[in-house]
């Protein structure tokens, strides 16, 4: 038993590495092709469709953690991936107003040369057992710069947002109602613009701690 559910878990990691892998090298090449021929204003209507269906698939990375497939702390992946959905769905796509705008395309290039990256480097460690040491140093390097250029588009993007939100009952419910409960989605967002403060160095350090323990047993090796 213990053989088949290593089987499976090999089987199940190899096969989502690889195609989260050929999904973001997708999203990478329609964003340069859309930047290249028609400007920022033109990524996000190139990459839409192919960003909801990848980025919502890296829920799975959650539920990956919480079960222990992966080593990953919940506590790193949660946030990240969190966020990641709150932007694709809860900002692009429902406030078609910040679909245009410059920071759309600072942040597709960034989550999208990281995710490449980072599932090229899983799907071979996974797949085949290897690590290529240059790889290794890219993977753990990148972060340097695409970290803070993502988060800021993050956290630009729905600072963007706000005045659309302000103005509408998107995703609120008001009160009075027969559940005696409000919610209201520009509070809500506010809040998250607020988490990215703490959240934004948690993660950046983080990363730091996960490349010196790459880099170190790379050189053990």
């Amino acid at each position: 038993m213990a053989g088949a559910g290593s089987t499976l878990r090999w089987l199940y990691l190899s096969v989502y590495n690889v195609v989260l892998f050929f999904g973001w090298s997708q999203i990478l090449y329609l964003a340069i092709n859309a930047l290249s021929s028609g400007g920022t204003k033109s990524v996000y209507a190139a990459i839409e469709k192919p960003l909801q269906i990848w980025q919502t698939a890296a829920l799975f990375e959650i539920f990956n953690s919480i079960v222990g497939i992966v080593r990953s702390p919940v506590m790193a992946t949660l946030p990240q991936i969190s966020s990641r959905i709150y932007v694709t769905w809860g900002i692009l796509y429902s406030f078609p107003e910040t679909q245009e705008h410059w920071l759309v395309t600072s942040l597709i290039l960034s989550w999208a040369v990281t995710e490449v990256i980072r599932y090229f480097f899983f799907a071979l460690k996974e797949t085949f057992g290897v690590t290529p040491p240059l790889l290794t140093l890219i993977r753990y390097s990148t972060f340097f710069v695409l970290y803070p250029t993502g988060i800021f588009s993050e956290a630009g993007l729905v600072y963007v947002a706000l005045p659309f939100m302000k103005g509408s009952d998107l995703y609120s419910l008001r009160m009075p109602n027969k559940i005696n409960f409000g919610f209201d989605f520009y509070y809500m967002s506010l809040l998250a613009l607020g988490l990215y403060i703490p959240g934004g160095p948690y993660m950046y350090t983080h990363m730091i701690s996960q490349r010196k323990k790459a880099l170190s047993k790379q050189k053990q090796q």
